[in-house]
């Protein structure tokens, strides 16, 4: 059966239980309860049913229609898995194209019913949905999830291993962090914070766990009071855990809901805080990050207390990563640049000699990293695509798509691990071979672009939305962009992507902005990607640093985290300027220094070649 006709068949026996329950269109996201980025196999119905499996997409089905939102990210990966199978590729900011409110403000008519798995859908965009469906007369239904029926064979819910990350580690002790959060909550008049940001959690309570592939987390909520504090987990996966001596109590993750009527109704006194003035004024005031809040949490906490939907004081705590955490982070870095160089020496060396397809140079990349002390995972499905299939931002490989490596032209290598003392993210573009003209001005422009932005000093108060500039300028003025921001925070032996700096050109009303500050980690990945040809994208890792402070206020910089060489094959002097190659030379002489000592004299003769002043 093609994989067309096996996405009719689904969306058809989705349509079916629609009917069943009276919904005219469902709503499936790319979310878990918890809001991430990525999910365990339990909650990719959007993928299962849509083919996209890209890792943000919101699939929306009527009788009649299909479609799905996605960003620049993806377009040429859902434009292909979409092909075939009637759902409508809508592609998110560009002109002309709706926001799921408005297709349905368009569509949805009065008397008609939308539904969604509450559980899966953030309680701001479930607002959004609410005031459409108000304004048309139509209604939502949202705690029916239609997967459990028109998917028969889904995967359970995971429940791995969950254990505790120690002091020497995470820096600080559970019960410091929780001090730190309650002196917020202090300050803010909150008398709680409901926590269900997987990550948030497992850095609040220094956890770990893998139920998502890549990603150490664990599914869990947890609410903190100023004096006591609930920890919501599968006890199965963490049957020797105790955090008493921190003042936390660990109740079972099913439970949540009926935990929380209970709780609100002995806070409250009463069944319905919500019912007249006096007992709402009295209510017990929560705060939750509505960017990761479930709508059906939304509904059940805000008619039984006073919500307040804000940023979680976790966010900002845990992207500041303190002195233990950036050691650790410095050492891993050091360590996974090495295992990058080896892989590249190896590549370089054998391809065209013997067969290399997109899948064996990534299990290869991830062999070289298993060997490093202290690995736990790859830190995300390394991105390895060669020639046009580089092109696809985040591109991965299946045993369909993987082309064979051929001693031309460029790869695009995006991978990264974790170890036990941090998370690592990195990009190169690799020159297989001969490189045309067009690819080494590509080439050239986005490496020298990372350079640049990396080589900046701003005053602190400075938000990535400053700097974006500094890394597209060149390209702008080539009226050239790629469609992905520029830098995004890292976690610490956590989420690879981490809030909330990120570095972007774009202003959005909807998205808070937050100052650079030092201690806070940052991608720094322009890019090029061109639909049928090849893609490049040059990546490291940066840490905030502090610099000088004098008359003038306090200034910043960034330090490299990653030490990899910028593949001389690729660069071409004629579309640099002289502070470009300045900056390049300088770079190598670093990763030659520091690299160096990690490598075997093979490896060593040649990092010395490709580290050579230009």
């Amino acid at each position: 059966m093609t994989e067309n006709k096996k996405i009719t068949e689904r969306l058809q026996l989705l349509r079916s239980a629609m009917k069943e329950n009276r919904i005219n269109y469902y709503m499936i996201t790319s979310a878990d309860c918890h809001g991430s980025e990525y999910v365990h196999e339990h909650f990719r119905a959007r993928a299962w049913f849509s083919g996209f499996t890209g890792s943000n997409g919101t699939l929306l089905v009527g009788q009649e229609r299909a479609a799905l939102w996605t960003d620049g990210r993806y377009f040429l990966q859902a434009e292909k898995q979409l092909a075939g199978t009637g759902i409508e590729l809508m592609r998110m900011q560009e002109k002309g194209v709706p926001t799921i409110e408005e297709y349905l403000e368009k569509h949805l008519t009065g008397g008609e019913v939308l539904g969604f798995d509450g559980n899966c859908v953030s309680a701001e965009q479930g607002e959004k949905l609410e005031k459409v469906c108000r304004k048309k007369g139509a209604a939502i239904i949202y705690e029916k999830d239609l997967s459990d029926i028109a998917w028969a064979d889904r995967p359970a819910l995971p429940a791995e291993a969950v254990w505790e990350l120690s002091e020497e580690y995470a820096g600080e002790s559970c019960g410091e962090k929780l001090k730190e959060v309650r002196l917020v909550l202090e300050k803010e008049g909150a008398d709680c914070l409901f926590l269900n940001s997987l990550d948030d959690i497992m850095w609040l309570f220094n956890l770990r766990g893998s139920d998502i592939a890549c990603n150490p987390v664990a599914l869990s909520y947890a609410l903190v009071e100023r004096e006591a504090c609930t920890l919501f987990l599968q006890k199965k996966a963490a049957p020797d855990l105790s955090l008493e001596r921190y003042g936390v109590v660990i109740e079972e993750y099913d439970r949540i809901f009926d935990w929380l009527d209970q709780w609100l109704l002995e806070k409250t006194g009463r069944k319905n805080a919500g019912q007249d003035q006096k007992a709402q004024e009295s209510a017990v005031k929560i705060s939750a990050p509505g960017e990761y809040l479930s709508y059906r949490l939304m509904k059940v906490l805000s008619e039984k207390s006073t919500l307040i939907l804000q940023e979680s004081p976790t966010q900002l705590l845990k992207a500041i990563k303190n002195e233990r955490e950036l050691a650790c982070s410095r050492e891993a870095y050091l360590r996974d640049s090495a295992a990058l160089c080896k892989f590249i020496y190896w590549l370089k060396g054998h391809v065209g000699k013997e067969e290399i397809t997109e899948i064996s140079a990534a299990d290869k990349l991830e062999e070289f990293r298993r060997q490093i002390p202290g690995f736990l995972d790859i830190s995300f499905t390394t991105i390895c695509g060669y020639a046009d299939n580089g092109a696809i931002v985040h591109y991965s490989a299946t045993e369909d798509t993987s082309r064979r490596l051929e001693k031309k032209g460029l790869v695009l290598v995006d991978s990264g691990g974790q170890y036990l003392g941090g998370t690592t993210d990195v990009t190169r573009t690799i020159a297989l071979g001969e490189v045309s003209e067009e690819e080494k001005r590509i080439f050239s422009l986005v490496s020298s672009a990372t350079l640049r932005l990396a080589d900046a000093v701003f005053l602190e108060g400075t938000t990535g939305r400053n700097l974006d500039i500094l890394a597209r300028q060149d390209l702008w003025k080539a009226h050239l962009d790629y469609k992905h921001g520029t830098g995004h925070g890292i976690g610490y032996i956590l989420n690879v992507h981490e809030g909330p700096q990120r570095i972007s050109w774009q202003y959005r009303k909807e998205t808070k902005e937050y100052a650079l500050r030092a201690g806070m980690l940052t991608s720094d990945e322009p890019g090029m990607y061109f639909a049928g040809k090849f893609g490049v994208r040059t990546e490291n890792i940066l840490e905030v640093v502090k610099e000088e402070e004098n008359e003038y206020g306090t200034f910043l910089g960034f330090r490299h985290l990653t030490w990899v060489p910028i593949d001389r094959e690729g660069l071409d002097k004629q579309y640099l300027t002289a502070e470009d190659v300045d900056r390049i030379n300088a770079y190598h002489r670093e990763v030659r220094e520091r690299v160096f000592p990690l490598l075997e004299k093979e490896e060593q003769e040649w990092l010395i070649q490709v580290t050579a002043e230009l």
